[in-house]
């Protein structure tokens, strides 16, 4: 049975995906990065309006593919100050956000980073990260879409973090009925073990049953992925001096090198995760070779005529999250939610 949204696609293709009807449901972004979430909505038939992203340089990449109708190169603080929006921004079918992560990673420093100031990029403006989740609650609240979505990792319901997560649905819930629901990208036809946490809500005034988000696609392994590279399909192959501890690893092990845990995949199991790192710790079954740029694209479901400019395309794809993956999901609430309002 063919997946809902392909994971092996082009952006020539057009939107939305094959079989999928287009909507007029408005939908704006925050955290934007290189398209993501916003390619995953126009996938599944959404007018994508634009969105609110602080680095300057992935803007630009953003604004080369998208050509959105409104693109706030700024930090979400500052665009939650503007009085000069325009109305459209204030009648919101959906409002998508995906704060910054790494405070929450179970793999990161957590509670050691929280109310520190970091800098993402070289060039990008120092701020503090875990309390960027609630500054997208104001923005949620200063725009009052019908729906909402705020995408973050596991570790937002781990350990102490669990009580950003309280916060979250308690700022909200006067306004909105919400749901927290923990998914696995690899169940929604996205070649890629991404587990993610997403608080979903709607405006109470619509009583909407809740959302099911049941998904059951079958799973994609790394062999249907892998490819034969090509001149333009660029990689890092490494010496005989690697290859001899790579080849010691078992296929799905862990691998030490370059001070650091590379995992060696199997080509018959999900690839892991691709984080902000971009799959440079992922490592060929066959071959003492990272991913190469269109293993990358597809395990992180974008088109592999995506133009990255000047960006590395494993850091833009780690970044982002999946489109398929949002395709999924925003496909679900349109059926479930937003089809009921409008036909109210």
């Amino acid at each position: 049975m063919p997946h809902l949204f392909p994971y092996k696609w082009n952006l020539s293709d057009g939107y939305p995906a094959k079989g999928i009807k287009k909507t007029d449901y408005n939908v704006f972004g925050t955290f934007i990065c290189g398209g993501g979430s916003t390619m995953g909505y126009k996938l599944a038939g959404f007018n994508h309006l634009g969105g609110v992203e602080i680095d300057k340089k992935v803007a630009e990449v953003y604004n080369t593919n998208h050509k959105p109708k409104y693109l706030y190169i700024e930090d979400l603080r500052h665009f939650n100050k503007r009085n000069d929006l325009p109305s459209e921004l204030y009648s919101l079918d959906f409002l998508d956000g995906s704060p910054p992560c790494s405070t929450f990673s179970m793999a990161g420093s957590r509670e050691k980073a929280w109310g520190k100031e970091k800098q993402f990029r070289e060039g990008q403006k120092m701020q503090t990260l875990d309390d960027l989740v609630f500054v997208y609650c104001e923005t949620i609240l200063k725009l009052l879409p019908k729906v909402f979505l705020l995408e973050n990792v596991k570790g937002i319901i781990q350990g102490n973090a669990k009580l950003y997560s309280k916060q979250i649905v308690k700022i909200l819930s006067e306004k909105y009925n919400i749901q927290v629901f923990c998914l696995n990208a690899a169940s929604m036809g996205v070649p890629q073990k991404r587990e993610r946490v997403f608080f979903i809500g709607h405006k109470k005034e619509y009583c909407l049953p809740k959302l099911k988000l049941e998904f059951n696609e079958k799973a994609i392994p790394f062999k249907q992925v892998a490819s034969n590279t090509t001149k333009t399909d660029t990689f890092i192959e490494h010496s005989e001096k690697y290859t001899h501890y790579w080849q010691k690893a078992k296929k799905g092990s862990t691998v030490g090198l370059f001070h650091a845990s590379c995992k060696r995949l199997d080509e018959n199991d999900v690839c892991y995760t691709i984080g902000a790192q971009g799959g440079y710790n992922h490592f060929h079954h066959s071959k003492c070779r990272q991913l190469s740029n269109n293993e990358v694209c597809m395990v992180g479901t974008y088109p592999l005529d995506y133009n990255f400019t000047d960006l590395t395309w494993h850091y833009l794809i780690g970044m982002s999250v999946p489109p398929v993956m949002t395709a999924q999901i925003a496909n679900q609430i349109r059926v479930q939610w937003l089809d009921k309002i409008t036909s109210k």
